[in-house]
Parts: C-alpha cells; structure tokens; sequence
C-alpha cells in the first residue's frame, strides 16, 4: 500500500522481480504531496518505505495530521494484448476508503478514464509499468 500523498517519478532498479511483492509493484523515488503547497522530494537519506508502503501516519513528520486515506493498493484484474485492468483500493485506517476498476491502455500506454486525483493517477500508472517490466522480465527469461 503505497502512500497516497506519493508521486511516483522513478522506479528503483530491481533484479530478478525481488521487489514485486512491493504496492507499486517495485520501489520508486518521488516527491511527497503531503503539503500540497510544497512538494517535496525525500532524499536517499529519508526512510521511503514510509512512502512506498503506506500508513505513514503517526510516523512520518510531513503526513497531513488530520489526512484522509493512509495506503492504496492495486491488484491486476486481467491482462491480454489490448489493456491491463486492474482494480484499486484507498485506505483509511485499513478500511476501503475509495475504490474502483481502472484500464491502462496498452497502445495509448495511458489509463483510459485515469481517477480522479493526480497522485492515485500516476500511482496506478506507475503500477502498470512495474507490471509490464515484469511480464517482460518473465518473457526474456522463459522464452
């Protein structure tokens, strides 16, 4: 469950899919949008798993004090040559908070009705791209 104040930028290189157990489907760096007035970008010295796992509330300085959601998590629904569908939940205090089905779009490389809000948008588009590196890694190593 990814922090719902994270903005995925880049993904962390990985090996061997040892990371895809991991909400975004592997580590990313980012920028924190906790204060959406001063976003700010954790440096290598700051503890990520705060923002790439979520329920950093009560342990993170920059989580909002009165915040809504705590975590999203995603989980691929069905993939085939067209779309992957997947299906994500936003938490609060471990309960569903928001949820609902999204589709990435394989020729576009988009979502087709993205959510709303920026950071659960690039959140899910940065799952989908840990999931296809991984499809693709998988494909590579068993032709």
């Amino acid at each position: 469950m990814a922090c719902p104040y994270f903005y995925p930028v880049t993904p962390v290189a990985w090996e061997n899919g040892q990371t895809a157990m991991l909400p975004l489907g592997g580590q990313w760096t980012g920028i924190c949008r906790a204060a959406p007035d001063s976003p700010w970008r954790p440096g290598e010295a700051t503890p990520q798993p705060l923002c790439n796992l979520g329920y950093a509330r009560g342990a993170c300085p920059r989580f909002p004090p009165n915040g809504g959601p705590d975590a999203v998590r995603f989980t691929v629904r069905a993939a085939d040559r067209a779309a992957v569908r997947l299906y994500y939940v936003v938490e609060r205090d471990h309960h569903p908070f928001a949820h609902g089905p999204l589709e990435y779009s394989l020729a576009s490389k988009s979502l087709v009705s993205p959510p709303a809000g920026e950071n659960l948008s690039r959140q899910a588009q940065a799952y989908v791209e840990s999931y296809l590196r991984r499809m693709e890694h998988k494909c590579k190593a068993n032709p």
